[in-house]
């Protein structure tokens, strides 16, 4: 993971502003792979994926051990990120399926 070293406040806020910028596009652009993801699926319950949920979950809680983050922000994050998505997801599997 390369960061630059700032030499200043405002250029330490700017290169934060950058990535907040990044991680919302990031955000955006997996809820739009979660709603294809939908068309795929024949029932609520396979919507829902729980053992994915735990999958992933997981997978970022150990990511986030590797780069010195703590597990416990991004499990919160995650949990967040996803309940929501689940709820779009569903959204989109009822549609889908009423065309």
């Amino acid at each position: 993971m390369d960061i630059k070293k700032c030499n200043t406040l405002k250029e330490a806020r700017d290169e934060i502003d950058i990535l907040d910028m990044q991680i919302v596009e990031l955000i955006a652009k997996r809820n739009e792979y979660i709603k294809q993801i939908a068309h795929f699926k024949d029932t609520i319950e396979e919507v829902k994926a729980e053992d994915r949920i735990k999958d992933v979950i997981s997978r970022v809680r150990s990511k986030a051990i590797s780069l010195g983050l703590s597990p416990n922000l991004i499990n919160d994050l995650y949990v967040r990120m996803i309940n929501d998505m689940v709820e779009s997801e569903i959204a989109e599997f009822k549609n889908a399926k009423s065309l």
